[in-house]
């Protein structure tokens, strides 16, 4: 899919000295409304959207969402909202989402979707910075949120509740928006919305999304139409996806990859089912047997976690085979990533290994899954192995919300675990010399709202978008090394790149969360969250009597324990030069989280955050040397 290409005037303005790489010809410009009128012009489904209510799963079909689309939109219009207009959307992911999203979007409006776990504190700056004038809330808790600090919002006119009866602090229901747009509605009407979606240019704002940022002013993302278009036809000659599949929801469409890969889905024709939360994810895939759905690694992570518990938890013959399947799986797996085909014993003891051990993880996940999209953070190679070796395919992706966000996703055709595949059509991708990764293309957004020098800070004079991201390009497949920030320069001044070192350790089976630290100190450390299911059945096998979880992690046999499963046998082999290797293990009770601050909505690990707020444990771990804890 990408190859290297010669400069061209263009591209006149690179370093040909650089790595770089063009994943080709972009196609035609276009908008999100293209997009929703020409899913519309394909054969319509009555399953197009699935939802579950009172324990049933329910589905919308795609005339139900058109006619919802165009009242939604028409109801806007009759509320003297003019064209280019702000609308916020707080909400979490359900059918209603979308179908607003498209709306704000067809009448040539553009969204401000705001995190639904985001408090209510935080809410006025972005929606006072954009300019809303009107918001979507989903719940009466959402709409609590906005009434008590509204009137922190002078310009927000209207609150629009998806819910009835119509809850304090909304100005209204969907149901009556929708009424309004009904008394407007008619076949002239319809057109008239039609023709006027299909004017709206590329270039126009479709939306703006603010950044959580562990630091400073969140920054408003500025894309347009043509960013979303180009980067969701990109994604068509990349991954396979027909009105056939099933996806299932349930990363924040707050965020742009959720948000993208929705579009994406909904463009192919594929029915979306949203999941009622994220932790009833692995429940909602066994009711609705998605085909494809995208994720972040926390979830393989996790899944990954439970099957290395199960196995172990079941008796010794149990755990045998297990592992003898593990093993011959991965032989397998070695083979086929290296273009072979396994065949002879290798073959038939991978048939019996599926038979005995790896149907039931396809079962787990629904039983028809082709594939899985990951993204947002870094995917540990040890576990995208595990799941290719067990027949289930992980296409691995890189992208950023200023970049629309897809750059680079690893295919059917061009798959290599620890990459992030090849760059998409369209995409311009270079290192630069100090090894931060840079792309150009019509997926770069237009910048960051009201701050032109937060703008010129990472878009360049020649439109190259600086991502922050450190990598490599080997055999035209982008490879992460780390995020630039993150990188870790010691007191000694040596550089280390955490992230692969996390991932090894997240492997662990005594391990639920890890963030190493040192920046500017003797030598690097790391926190850990226990996997507190594994951790409690040791000690209970040691005889240790506690009578709290933090009773049990000050204890020094738990410490040892801990240090000796991560620091001494997880690294071992590694290669990992001294400086690099992590010195000591500061455990912490409870996982980090969202509300906590120390994930972001899509459960990246906010590094400083982290620092900061735990800095009297990782002082304290310094003193005394480099001995264990």
């Amino acid at each position: 899919m990408a190859t290297h290409v010669e400069p061209t005037a263009a591209s006149a303005a690179r370093p040909t000295a650089r790595p770089y790489v063009q994943g080709g010809p972009r196609g035609p410009r276009g908008t999100v409304a293209k997009i929703f009128f020409d899913a519309m012009a394909r054969p319509r489904k009555a399953d197009a959207l699935m939802y579950k209510q009172d324990g049933a799963w329910k589905t919308i079909s795609h005339d139900v969402v058109l006619t919802r689309v165009r009242r939604i939109a028409l109801g806007l219009q009759a509320l003297g909202i003019s064209p280019g207009a702000r609308i916020g959307l707080l909400s979490e992911n359900r059918p209603e989402w979308l179908m607003c999203d498209y709306a704000v979007l067809t009448a040539a409006m553009a969204d401000v979707p705001v995190y639904p776990t985001l408090p209510a504190e935080q809410i006025p700056y972005i929606l006072n910075d954009s300019g809303a004038v009107a918001m979507f809330v989903s719940t009466p808790a959402q709409t609590a949120k906005i009434g008590a600090v509204r009137d922190q919002m002078p310009a927000l006119k209207h609150v629009i509740s998806f819910t009835s009866p119509c809850p304090d602090g909304a100005n209204m229901t969907l149901d009556e928006l929708e009424q309004l747009g009904a008394k407007a509605d008619g076949p002239e009407a319809e057109r008239r919305w039609q023709e006027a979606a299909l004017a709206i240019k590329p270039e126009d704002l479709a939306t703006l999304i603010y950044t959580s940022g562990t630091t400073g002013e969140p920054k408003g993302v500025m894309l347009t139409h043509d960013n979303i278009w180009s980067n969701c036809q990109a994604c068509l000659e990349t991954v396979p996806v027909t009105g056939d599949d099933l996806a299932l929801s349930f990363l924040p469409l707050s965020h742009i990859f959720e948000r993208q890969g929705d579009y994406f889905l909904f463009y192919c024709g594929a029915s979306i089912a949203y999941a009622e939360s994220i932790d009833t994810v692995p429940i909602n895939m066994a009711e609705v047997r998605p085909t494809m759905m995208m994720s972040v690694p926390r979830l393989y992570e996790k899944i990954y976690a439970r099957i290395l518990e199960n196995a172990l938890a079941g008796g010794g013959l149990k755990k045998r085979i297990f592992f003898w399947a593990k093993a011959v799986a991965d032989r397998w797996a070695t083979e086929k990533l290296a273009g072979r085909e396994p065949g002879g014993l290798l073959a038939a003891q991978y048939g019996i290994a599926q038979k005995l051990v790896f149907s039931k993880l396809a079962q787990r996940v629904g039983g028809r899954l082709r594939f899985f999209c990951s993204g947002g953070a870094p995917l540990a190679p040890e576990i995208n192995k595990f799941f290719y070796a067990a027949g289930l395919v992980i296409l691995e992706g890189y992208g950023l919300t200023e970049t629309s966000p897809v750059i680079s996703v690893n295919t059917f055709k061009n798959f290599r675990i620890g990459s992030v595949g090849k760059v998409i059509p369209g995409v311009e991708v270079m290192i630069a010399e100090d090894g931060e990764i840079l792309t150009r293309g019509p997926h770069v957004m237009q910048g960051y709202y009201n701050k032109p020098e937060a703008t010129k800070e990472v878009i360049d004079a020649d439109g190259w978008f600086h991502t922050g991201d450190v990598g490599v390009l080997e055999d035209d497949f982008l490879r992460i090394t780390d995020r630039k920030k993150d990188i870790i320069v010691t007191a000694g001044g040596k550089n280390i790149a955490p992230q692969p070192i996390e991932n090894r350790l997240r492997t662990n089976k005594y391990v639920s969360q890890v963030v190493m630290i040192g920046d500017k100190r003797k030598f690097p450390i790391v926190i850990v969250v226990p996997n507190w299911d594994q951790l409690e059945k040791w000690a209970a096998r040691k005889n240790i009597v506690w009578a709290s979880r933090a009773q049990l992690l000050a204890m020094p046999t738990i410490q040892a324990k801990m240090h000796r499963e991560l620091l001494e046998e997880q690294l071992a082999g590694t290669g990992l030069a001294s400086f690099e290797t992590p010195k000591k293990v500061v455990l912490l009770e409870h996982d980090f989280t969202i509300e906590g601050g120390e994930l972001t909505p899509k459960l990246s690990i906010k590094r400083r955050v982290i620092d900061k707020k735990y800095k009297a444990a990782i002082d304290a771990a310094y003193v005394g040397g480099e001995s264990p804890a």
